[in-house]
């Protein structure tokens, strides 16, 4: 049977035809050379059955991608590193700040803004030169959860408030350029289309196109702490509960492996997987 009739269940539960395409082209933006992709798709393409989840060719992928250069496992992981910034909201928002942060922005996190109607929290608060940006960060932890239309209609109703106030008062400087809403899951179609009839900024793990989040992850380097391959989950949870949600951040703070107990051997393995990855 050729591997393009196998059908794969989706985290969703949906069926789909499997794509050695799409598989390919995950593997690529690991860094992987081709000849690795090869090995893998070989391996992958001998191991498929009707029924296969995607969660297993995953993970199959990436267990042999860790073998061969943990960096490339680490990039291969983004999507799923993204989830496990979770299940709170709060280091997805200290994230989506940082995004921002080495784009050059002030940024501000969980500010309380008035409104004309009543006050607003708002996520992340960005400022460069003139611009005034105020986001709002929606996270799932569950990967078929998108964010539908009810998202912006709610986000535009508060960033409208925000503006109606401050025209009233002809607070020129307090009126926002431009109000975001960054998901890590997908917007629907209806989402999508709303959000450009208003006016909204809506980035998602894949929208917009080139641009999304997944795409400004790998140009800028900025990689949640959560991909690593070599630190444990209770040291990824003591760094996020520290406010290190980036790899970059790491670098910088690296006294917090020490704190835990990290031997110099291995500081330096997660270290230099680090560097690689973030590309400093």
């Amino acid at each position: 049977m050729q591997n393009q009739n196998f059908n794969v269940i989706k985290s969703s539960g949906e069926k789909a035809k499997f794509s050695l395409h799409k598989l390919r082209n995950s593997l690529k933006r690991s860094g992987a050379d081709d000849i690795i992709i090869e090995q893998i798709l070989n391996i992958v393409r001998d191991e498929l059955y009707q029924g296969i989840s995607t969660k297993e060719i995953y993970n199959r992928a990436f267990a042999i991608l860790k073998k061969k250069k943990s960096v490339f496992a680490s990039k291969y992981k983004l999507k799923k590193s993204i989830y496990e910034l979770g299940p709170t909201g709060f280091p997805f928002e200290r994230f989506v700040a940082a995004i921002f942060q080495y784009s050059g922005y002030t940024v501000r996190v969980g500010q309380i803004i008035q409104g004309k109607c009543v006050s607003h929290e708002v996520d992340v608060v960005a400022r460069k030169n003139s611009q005034y940006l105020v986001v709002e960060c929606k996270f799932h932890s569950e990967q078929d959860r998108n964010c539908n239309v009810k998202i912006p209609l709610y986000i535009h109703s508060r960033y409208q408030d925000i503006i109606d106030l401050n025209q009233d008062q002809n607070n020129v400087n307090m009126i926002p350029d431009k109000g975001w809403v960054v998901t890590n899951t997908r917007f629907t179609k209806d989402a999508i289309l709303y959000g450009e009839c208003v006016g909204l900024y809506l980035l998602s793990w894949d929208h917009p196109m080139g641009d999304g989040l997944k795409d400004r992850i790998d140009r800028l380097g900025l990689y949640p702490i959560t991909v690593s391959t070599l630190l444990t989950n209770r040291e990824k949870q003591f760094l996020l509960s520290r406010d290190v949600v980036l790899c970059k951040q790491l670098i910088d703070d690296v006294f917090y492996l020490d704190h835990l107990g990290v031997s110099e051997q291995r500081k330096q393995k997660i270290l230099n997987e680090i560097k690689m990855l973030c590309d400093v």
